[in-house]
């Protein structure tokens, strides 16, 4: 089947699977997972290079998923690449390159604590708020830069749900004088071929998108907000991204690649070594209440502790993930991911917004599926 984009990239279409590769793992079982929910979905999985399963549910190939913060990686990468080039370095204080972010006791905050979520900045104000301007840059960074830290700086990690994205964003601007989405499409998607992934939905792309539904009050509530054309065109960097399974499979081959995809190389080996290394392990994570294993950019695979309804016991990267395994997260509705002791690279994208919890057992059974076929 060919994306709603009219192209396939080469060894990437979709698997007759009526007649798999005898070599091929079974997949039956996380397939059989997705389709028990009944809603548009699309998942690929690739094994040692070769896609094994590249499969839309209730929509086409290149049917496009709002992200939430499984496409916060994409920003990390951002700065991670400035770094690489000596245009910035992670242990400068943010402000330097930004001075106003240094007012209200943020002067020290450093570049690589952003990243590690240990800012002390979870939200500019609060998570409602913050998402109620969400959909304005200028009123966003302004916010940023009159708040003040939760948390001293560096201590402990707190998730950064909107401010993420808004902080390492500005941060590119500033640095490159380019706009973040510009710069993401220049220098990492265009390159690695990702034609069906944007920071900010495109106009003439709207009739690709997927609406979310969202199962509870809450849910259908954000549901509401995030179905807006103007929250899929916004320029939102830890939540705005919108893709296809396809496209995010393959950015994580890019990283298991050691930056490089079909010849063309956007990072160093080293640098995505760097950007998954451990900066949290067994800590909780004073916003979201679990201990989350972070890294500069990535959520990491392994043991995830806390209450089983704030998502605690399940790795959305699976029970059985490495703890080597990066990826992210986003609110239980999408999830991309890699296991280098595996090479396993895998995007799950979905319209269903539930429970923390439900959501959490969701993508940990898909995820398990996927690695008990192909471990």
């Amino acid at each position: 089947m060919a994306g709603a984009s009219g192209h396939d990239p080469p060894g990437l279409g979709e698997p007759d699977l009526g007649a798999p590769d005898p070599g091929a793992p079974n997949l039956a079982a996380a397939v059989a997972l997705v389709q028990a929910r009944r809603v548009p979905a699309q998942l690929c999985v690739i094994r040692r290079g070769e896609v094994v399963l590249d499969h839309a549910f209730g929509c086409t190939a290149g049917s496009l998923f709002f992200l939430f913060s499984a496409g916060k990686p994409m920003v990390a990468l951002c700065v991670h690449l400035l770094a690489e080039r000596g245009e910035l370095s992670l242990d400068d204080p943010v402000a330097r390159y930004w001075p106003a972010f240094g007012q209200h006791g943020k002067a020290a905050i450093t570049v690589r604590q952003v990243l590690q979520h240990r800012s002390g900045l979870p939200v500019a104000r609060s998570f409602a708020l913050d998402a109620l301007a969400m959909r304005d840059w200028p009123a966003s960074v302004h916010f940023v830069e009159r708040a003040s830290p939760r948390y001293p700086p560096g201590e402990v990690p707190a998730y950064h749900v909107l401010s993420y994205g808004f902080i390492l964003g500005e941060l590119v601007q500033r640095v490159t004088g380019v706009p973040v989405a510009d710069f993401l499409r220049a220098e990492l998607l265009a390159p690695l071929g990702l034609r069906d992934t944007f920071l900010g939905l495109p106009a003439g792309q709207w009739p690709r998108h997927v609406p979310v539904a969202g199962r509870g009050p809450a849910e259908f509530a954000s549901a509401l907000v995030v179905n807006r054309a103007a929250t899929r065109q916004a320029v939102v960097p830890a939540a705005s991204v919108s893709s296809t399974a396809r496209d995010l499979a393959r950015l994580y081959q890019a990283l298991l690649n050691g930056g490089e995809l079909a010849g063309v190389r956007v990072l160093r080996a080293e640098t995505i070594r760097a950007a998954t290394r451990p900066s949290s392990d067994g800590q909780p994570d004073r916003y979201l209440h679990l201990n989350v294993r972070w890294s500069e950019g990535f959520q990491l695979g392994g043991e995830r502790g806390g209450a089983a309804r704030a998502g605690g016991g399940y790795s959305p990267m699976g029970q059985g993930s490495s703890p080597r395994a990066f990826g992210h997260n986003g609110s239980y509705v999408c999830i991309g991911w890699a296991d280098p002791d595996r090479q396993l690279a895998v995007g799950y994208l979905t319209g269903l917004l539930v429970s923390r919890s439900a959501g959490a057992r969701h993508m940990a059974q898909v995820s398990d599926a996927i690695l008990a076929a192909c471990g």
